[in-house]
């Protein structure tokens, strides 16, 4: 992909272009999955109708209410500086507060109940009309505002008579963000690529953000993804024939792009410091227990726009981390770790995800696939092609995947693995490109032209056995019309619930699949998206291929960051940059607040009005 196939402005979801109303295409055959052994029915709610209004809607079963908006108190210790409608909060205020635009979502119980916890989330970027005064950032100190609106929270909340609330102050508070000390290790850490004037040692770095996806370690860390990094560096002039390919190859250059922190920050100026970009696009290591630990970027686990961390158990007790690259015709990638995990959580794991391998999914017909090993010295990723070391795949992982033959996708997203089978699930979000002149034609995995609407494919690794070099796979879901020739799919059995752009997505502890949607850009505004409505989330059962909507956000948003407790019995989701009109800025809209309020992405608690098990 060349710079010109990436975007040049905040147009993080892509523009999907006018369509059909969407409808869901399920194969009614396949592997099936046997249908849970006593227990309440699954997906026994209401279904929601889609709704266009700027309200968050709910089965009447159930009710939702909002926890921790942007702007709230982190619950550290000391002075809490109020949140300000205007923007005029100051950038260490911001360092305070819950940052813009929640993501990627997980809960850590403390104690043996699910009553009390730790909920540690995104910040994915951020709408600077509603951050700044000026709309703008126009000096260090408003540049670093942007930095510390994005990142990470770690919050402690609890579960009394009231429902679940924040608590404030907790010991485990932490606001991790754009300027936060972190630490590089694994095969990339001190490579010539990473070493910078400040850094010159190239194993330290200040700052994570672009947070969108995330995963969890068997070992309880936070594993948080930076994702469209390439949107904050520029500088001035035009990128010439002799810009880094690791730089051309994920969209980074001089000129101008989202944001341009390099006028205010010289640090994302690639002209003057070109190395500072290759130190972002990781996957960073966060302890949640601890709020003094240094973040850290695994770098053995490749640079990328990172979409998931998807981490399950290999058959003889090691680690595999599933991840996707979220752009047009990127990949899917396994990193399996060398050492298997062993007891006594994060100081007994500190340095698993340093060794191993990884690797990048070629998915061929028939529902086959295999597994390709991205190693310095295998499948040409040589010095002649410009890998002279394992540092040089991994900071360039995109151009070593391409090496190698593996299958250009349609945007992979969310990577969920299900709790008891072990089988895999990712959303391939949209590719309005895919079979367009000059573009990769469709495949098995990605079977239709302009796909507008995404599809969600699932596999089995050989053996049941994550490790695996081989694995089988099918398309579970089909988003869009399957009347579209090449599409290949069966229609859905009566009553599946319609849907658009699948992004997010989690398996609970029982098996429910839950869906997450972000049709985003002119077409969640168009008029062939009434039979949709909003973004919405969607609950299914995989023993039935049976898909029901069980939320929608309001106007503009993105709904994204689903997580539920152990006990079933509480679901979080987040609802980010609700009322955005375009992915430049510019929104209308006033939820949660209501009046004349702007809008606040938040996080949102939802319950059964009973107590029971959420999703039944």
């Amino acid at each position: 992909m060349t710079q010109t196939d990436l975007p040049q402005k905040p147009d993080r979801r892509f523009v999907l272009q006018s369509g059909a109303a969407a409808v869901v295409a399920l194969l009614a055959s396949g592997c099936a999955l046997p249908a849970a052994a006593g227990g309440p029915p699954p997906l026994g709610f209401t279904a929601v109708p889609p709704a266009a209004d700027d309200t968050l809607r709910v089965p009447p079963e159930y009710e939702a209410r909002v926890l921790y908006r942007w702007g709230e108190p982190t619950g550290l210790a000391g002075a809490v500086p109020p949140w300000r409608a205007d923007g005029s909060a100051s950038a260490a205020d911001q360092a305070m507060q819950a940052g813009m635009h929640h993501d990627g979502m997980h809960f850590f119980p403390l104690g043996r109940d699910s009553r009390r916890g730790l909920l540690v989330l995104n910040h994915e970027y951020t709408d600077e009309g509603l951050l700044h005064p000026a709309g703008v950032s126009r000096s260090l100190e408003t540049t670093r505002k942007s930095q510390h609106a994005m990142g990470v929270s770690v919050i402690e909340v609890v579960l009394g008579p009231a429902g679940w609330e924040q608590v404030r102050p907790s010991r485990y508070a932490r606001r991790i963000h754009g300027n936060t000390p972190m630490r590089i290790s694994g095969p990339a850490a001190g490579a010539p690529a990473m070493r910078t004037a400040a850094n010159p040692a190239g194993d330290q770095v200040l700052g994570t953000f672009a947070n969108c996806a995330m995963g969890v370690t068997p070992w309880g860390t936070y594993l948080t993804c930076e994702e469209n990094v390439h949107g904050y560096f520029g500088g001035p002039g035009r990128p010439g024939a002799d810009h880094p390919r690791s730089l051309r190859r994920y969209g980074v250059g001089p000129g101008g792009q989202w944001i341009d922190w390099w006028r205010h920050d010289a640090r994302f100026n690639v002209t003057q410091h070109p190395n500072e970009a290759h130190r972002f696009g990781w996957v960073v290591e966060i302890d949640p227990m601890d709020p003094t630990a240094t973040p850290v970027k695994r770098t053995a686990l490749g640079r990328k726009a990172q979409e998931s961390a998807t981490c399950t158990r290999t058959r003889d007790g090691r680690v595999a981390v599933y991840m996707g690259d979220d752009a047009r015709f990127e990949y899917i990638y396994k990193f399996v770790s060398r050492d298997p995990i062993r007891p006594g959580g994060y100081a007994a794991n500190r340095d698993l995800l340093d060794h191993g391998t990884l690797y990048v999914a070629r998915f061929d017909e028939a529902g086959r696939g295999q597994w390709l090993e991205l190693s310095v010295g295998r499948a040409g990723l040589e010095p002649a092609a410009g890998f002279a070391s394992q540092a040089d795949v991994l900071i360039d992982a995109r151009s070593a995947a391409d090496a190698v033959g593996a299958t250009p996708m349609d945007r992979p997203e969310w990577i969920a693995v299900h709790p008891g089978t072990g089988e895999v699930y990712v959303t391939l979000t949209n590719n309005s490109q895919r079979g367009e002149p000059g573009k990769p034609p469709v495949d098995a995995a990605n079977p239709r032209a302009r796909n507008r609407y995404g599809h969600i494919l699932r596999w089995r690794e050989a053996g049941g056995d994550a490790a695996a070099a081989q694995f089988e796979w099918d398309l579970f879901a089909l988003a869009g019309d399957p009347a579209v020739p090449g599409a290949g799919t069966r229609y859905p059995a009566p009553g599946a619930d319609a849907f658009g752009s699948p992004d997010g997505l989690h398996f609970d502890s029982g098996g429910l699949l839950w869906i997450q949607t972000d049709v985003s850009g002119p077409a969640m505004h168009h008029g062939d998206m009434a039979a949709l409505g909003n973004n919405q989330m969607l609950c299914a059962d995989p023993a039935t291929g049976r898909i029901k909507r069980f939320l929608t956000g309001p106007r503009g948003c993105e709904v994204t960051g689903c997580v539920v407790t152990p006990d079933r019995r509480t679901l979080f989701v987040n609802i980010q940059h609700p009322g955005e009109t375009r992915d430049d800025g510019g929104s209308q809209g006033h939820w949660p607040d209501g009046g004349h309020t702007p809008p606040r992405s938040a996080t949102v608690v939802v319950r059964r009005r009973d107590g029971g098990v959420v999703g039944t």
